[in-house]
C-alpha cells in the first residue's frame, strides 16, 4: 500500500503549483497542505493513476484510508473519498469502521460532508439495521462531526428521509452553540423542505432554531413558491 501511494505521490508533484497551494491552504485556516492542484486537474490525474495502477482489493482499504489520512497533503484525502464514492455499492458491513476514521480524523467540512451524504448515506441503505444504534452513538459522542454526520446522512434520500429520526436529532442539537451544527440543521432541512415543504414549514413553525438554522432551512421555500404559504402560516 505504501508503494502504491508513493506512485500516486510522484504523480501529483509532476503537476504541483506552489502558489496556488498556498492559496488553497490559506482558504482552508492554513490547516493542511497542498499540491495546487485544481479538483479538475486532481481527478485527471487520479483516474489515470488508477486506470494504470487499479484499484485496492475491498480487504485492504482501511489499510490503504488510514496511510493516505496520515499525508499531509489534503489531495490525499480527496483521492481517498473519491475511491470510496466510486466503490460505495460494496461496502461491507465491517466497513462502517472506515467511515467513522475518517469522519473524525483530520475533520473539516470539506471532508466530513461528502463522507457523510454519500459514503455514510450509501452505506446505511445497504445496512439499514446499523442506522440508530450507529447515529444514537454519534450524537451522544460529543464529537460534532459524528453528530453534523447523523444530522447530514440522510442529505440525498428525498422521500425516503427518515423525518422522525431525523427531526429527533435536530431538536436534540437545536440548542448547540456550534457554528458547523447551526449550520448543518439548516441545511438538512432545506434539502429536504424540497421533498415536503409542508412538512418543514410546519416543524420550522413548531421548533425554536437558532437564527441561523432557520434561515438556512427556509431559504430555499423563500426563493421559490412556498413563500406566500410559509408566510400565511406565522
Amino acid at each position: 500500500m505504501e508503494n502504491y501511494i508513493n506512485k500516486l505521490e510522484l504523480e501529483y508533484k509532476k503537476f504541483q503549483n506552489t502558489e496556488y497551494a498556498l492559496s488553497q491552504s490559506a482558504y482552508m485556516r492554513n490547516m493542511f497542505a497542498y499540491f495546487g492542484l485544481k479538483s479538475e486537474k486532481r481527478r485527471e490525474i487520479s483516474k489515470t493513476f488508477l486506470k494504470e495502477n487499479g484499484k485496492p482489493k475491498q480487504e485492504n482499504l482501511l489499510e490503504l484510508i488510514k496511510l493516505l489520512w496520515q499525508k499531509p497533503q489534503r489531495d490525499f484525502q480527496y483521492f481517498a473519498l473519491d475511491l470510496l464514492e466510486k466503490q460505495a455499492t460494496k461496502f461491507r458491513e465491517e466497513d462502517l469502521q472506515v467511515i467513522e476514521y475518517m469522519i473524525v480524523e483530520k475533520s473539516w467540512w470539506d471532508t466530513v460532508d461528502l463522507i457523510a451524504a454519500k459514503l455514510a448515506g450509501e452505506y446505511f441503505k445497504k445496512f439499514p439495521e446499523k442506522t440508530i444504534p450507529t447515529t444514537h452513538k454519534w450524537m451522544a459522542s460529543g464529537n460534532i462531526w459524528l453528530q453534523r454526520s447523523a444530522l447530514l446522512f440522510q442529505l440525498k434520500y428525498k422521500k425516503n428521509t427518515d423525518t422522525a429520526l431525523l427531526f429527533s436529532y435536530i431538536t436534540a442539537l437545536k440548542d448547540s452553540k456550534e457554528f458547523f451544527i447551526r449550520k448543518a440543521i439548516g441545511w438538512i432541512l432545506r434539502e429536504y423542505s424540497k421533498t415536503n415543504a409542508q412538512q418543514v414549514i410546519d416543524f420550522v413553525n413548531q421548533t425554536k432554531l437558532s437564527v441561523l438554522s432557520e434561515k438556512e432551512a427556509l431559504k430555499w421555500l423563500n426563493n421559490n413558491k412556498m413563500k406566500a404559504n410559509y408566510l400565511n402560516s406565522k
